[in-house]
């Protein structure tokens, strides 16, 4: 079993976030090589600001992953912000845990070198999440209702 040390900042007082437990047990689903994780939870503007400055988009984005390092070990940042997590959770009409962990994982699997910018990419990476999650006891992530 891989070996995982995980830091989660909390930089925003948005209510409800989920105990450092739970994020472990997401990212231990996820990860398959030893590994080295912060998550960072933020606040709209923070959000804002870092995928304006990492993406050139001017919005607030729910998940951002900044992979450090393959070797020897996975090393890297994932960025969530709360309150577009909660928006989206509550539009999907999908529990809040069940949201935060599929961007957790989806954010673990950025870190695995996985991506979503072409068709087939979307769907390996679709069908890794769904997997992960599903397991984890969650409904598949993308079944909105």
């Amino acid at each position: 079993m891989p070996k995982l040390h995980i830091s989660i900042q909390l930089a925003c007082a948005q209510a409800n976030i989920p105990a450092k437990d739970l994020f472990r047990k997401w990212v231990k689903a996820a990860i398959r090589v030893d590994t080295e994780v912060t998550i960072r939870i933020v606040d709209e503007a923070e959000g804002r600001a870092l995928n304006k400055a990492y993406r050139g988009k001017d919005y607030a984005t729910n998940v951002l992953t900044f992979p450090l390092t393959e070797e020897p070990h996975l090393m890297g940042d994932i960025v969530i912000c709360a309150p577009v997590v909660v928006a989206e959770a509550l539009a999907q009409h999908k529990p809040l845990a069940a949201h935060y962990a599929h961007l957790t994982v989806h954010g673990v699997l950025h870190l695995h070198g996985y991506d979503h910018e072409t068709e087939a990419q979307a769907e390996l990476m679709e069908d890794l999440e769904t997997a992960i999650v599903t397991k984890l006891g969650y409904a598949n992530p993308y079944l909105i209702t």
